[in-house]
């Protein structure tokens, strides 16, 4: 198996009029986060069945994939590390994880990182130095500045949560939307497992907070206390 039958692989299931209203859903238009991106309208599910029968790929083979113009076929390359990542011993994930901070910017719309940067790149850094994520947190790429806090992601569901408001706080006042989602979704991924810990950071920036990372934030939270936060009576 090679790069180009698993390109054919992904042709085959390609759907035209699903891949137009991908190109609305990410943003591809002039001017946009996402402009220039080209779907072929393969769904997820069906690009994850494709990643694991290409699992032996090489990653000079998938780096191929990930300078693709083609959506799926980057966002297959990335499941393909994903896979292979998981099953490695911890000297070939160091090799993936190195491969992943290298090839970063490949990972440009947020399904291509929130689909793999905690599997990779937050699951390596538990226990490890994270001083990469705060690298990329003040980047001039908006993805890498998303990586940098999705990745926090596997040490939230590790109760580690330092790193996640460190990062909240280094991203506060970017000005992308995506990133104030992306730090919103990470505070209310810390408050499903600790609310106090959550609420003690949100309670001492959530009014200086952009208001659609507050929303993400609270999001959860029951209607009075909600309505509370947004209306600056916490």
């Amino acid at each position: 198996m090679n790069v180009e039958e698993l390109k054919n692989d992904l042709k085959f299931l390609a759907n035209f009029e699903h891949a137009n209203n991908l190109q609305w859903f990410f943003k591809t238009g002039k001017g946009q986060y996402g402009e220039g991106d080209v779907f072929i309208g393969v769904k997820v599910p069906q690009i994850r069945k494709v990643a694991k029968r290409y699992i032996n790929l090489s990653l000079l083979e998938i780096k191929k994939l990930l300078y693709s113009r083609i959506h799926e076929e980057r966002l297959c390359g990335f499941l393909i590390m994903v896979d292979k990542f998981t099953k490695s011993s911890d000297t070939e994930k160091k090799k993936i994880f190195d491969f992943y901070i290298k090839n970063a910017r490949r990972a440009n719309n947020w399904d291509l990182v929130d689909l793999s940067c905690h599997k990779i790149v937050g699951e390596y850094l538990l226990k490890r130095d994270k001083k990469i994520l705060y690298k990329f947190a003040v980047s001039k790429n908006l993805w890498q500045r998303r990586i940098s806090v999705i990745s926090t992601f596997y040490f939230i569901k590790n109760k580690k949560y330092k790193d996640s408001f460190k990062l909240a706080k280094i991203l506060m006042d970017d000005k992308h939307d995506l990133i104030h989602k992306a730090v919103g979704w990470m505070l209310r991924e810390v408050g499903n497992r600790n609310l106090f810990e959550e609420e003690k950071f949100l309670k001492k920036y959530y009014k200086k907070m952009p208001r659609t990372m507050l929303r993400y934030a609270i999001e959860k939270f029951e209607e009075n206390k909600r309505i509370a936060y947004l209306k600056n009576k916490i």
